[in-house]
């Protein structure tokens, strides 16, 4: 049988467990999959660019199961009453090909890529961190704010958008949230004065400069996540010049990631290295760190494996019936016709 869950199955999902235990458990999943880094067959994410935004396949396996994402990104749909970045997936198994689960991954990839970000500043960030600038305050800015308020403990989110009205709705959605101090700033130069931590999370897509060296200070951790596609950038080049650089997989981080404006051989640390206890992440108080986050198939996988797992616990989701239930697999005309039988029994 092949699941489906719905936008309203991940609702319900995260009503009943709460968004902290989801997030934490997403963090988990990932981390798990991370370090297994040499058992999954990977390449970057295939994708179809046009004037007005992409879509994209994101495909990984190992032995096991099989997963790819469609997504899109798409700056200019919340003018037409559609969100920016669109997606659904699929779990399959690799023994047969029989997909175990059909996901909307919309809600679950700003879920997802919060718990991702917040997992990478668990090692890059100082020690401590309390204070996190927030550029960007659109769909993921929530989700962000939230995972470092679970996850890492920040309790001041300082809050920058060039709309105003991002910044309205998301103060109006966390202000709320015990232990959360968010405070509005006029400027970004404003919103990273004084941060452990700053998190862009931009929609534009154009090489962009949020971020310049001279706001950067000793010590800070940068999580980079808008910039996720060719000629779509949030840091100047001049931040990963000063900085140690780690990336989810970095054939695919050159392509779309802040990275692009760098040489070839400009030296990047996969974060799974981190992870397995293969490579260092932070080492002192004083070091810049940037975490290139562009968004991995790995981490969707893992993310699928979270629904499907909670989904059963929970009793949620329901039948897709996109596989046809054969008394002969060999038959597959024979099953045709006998539903266009019934068909016509029921006009």
């Amino acid at each position: 049988m092949t699941t489906l869950l719905t936008t309203t199955d991940v609702a319900r999902l995260v009503a009943r467990l709460g968004l902290p235990t989801v997030m934490r458990r997403m963090a988990d999943y990932i981390a798990a999959d991370f370090r297994r880094w040499d058992a999954f067959e990977k390449c970057a994410r295939l994708a179809s660019h046009s004037d007005v935004g992409v879509i994209e396949l994101m495909p990984i396996a190992d032995a096991r199961e099989y997963s790819f994402k469609y997504v899109n990104g798409h700056p200019k749909n919340t003018r037409e009453g559609l969100p920016t970045v669109m997606a659904f997936g699929v779990l399959a198994d690799v023994d047969t090909g029989r997909p175990s689960l059909v996901s909307e991954l919309t809600l679950t990839t700003a879920i997802r890529t919060a718990a991702t970000s917040a997992l990478a500043a668990r090692h890059l960030a100082r020690p401590g961190s309390r204070r996190m600038a927030l550029i960007g305050n659109g769909a993921q800015g929530e989700f962000q704010a939230l995972a470092f308020h679970y996850l890492l403990g920040i309790d001041e989110i300082r809050l920058y958008d060039v709309d105003p009205a991002a910044t309205d709705k998301l103060v109006a959605h966390l202000s709320a949230v015990p232990g959360l101090r968010l405070v509005r700033c006029a400027s970004t130069r404003e919103a990273v004065r004084g941060a452990d931590i700053v998190t862009t999370v931009t929609a534009d897509k154009t090489n962009a400069t949020i971020l310049t060296p001279d706001m950067v200070e000793p010590g800070m951790h940068i999580n980079g996540v808008g910039g996720d596609c060719p000629g779509k950038t949030e840091l100047a080049a001049g931040v990963l010049a000063m900085a140690d650089v780690f990336v989810e997989f970095e054939p695919q981080t050159r392509i779309e990631g802040d990275l692009q404006q760098m040489p070839a051989d400009f030296a990047v640390t996969e974060l799974w290295r981190v992870l397995a206890g293969r490579s260092v992440g932070r080492v002192d108080e004083q070091q810049v760190t940037v975490f290139d986050s562009v968004g991995f198939a790995l981490e969707d996988y893992a993310a699928l494996r979270l629904l499907r797992d909670c989904a059963a616990e929970l009793g949620l989701g329901a039948p897709a019936g996109l596989i046809p239930d054969l008394a002969d697999p060999k038959d597959l005309y024979g099953h045709l016709m006998q539903d266009a039988a019934g068909l016509r029994k029921a006009a």
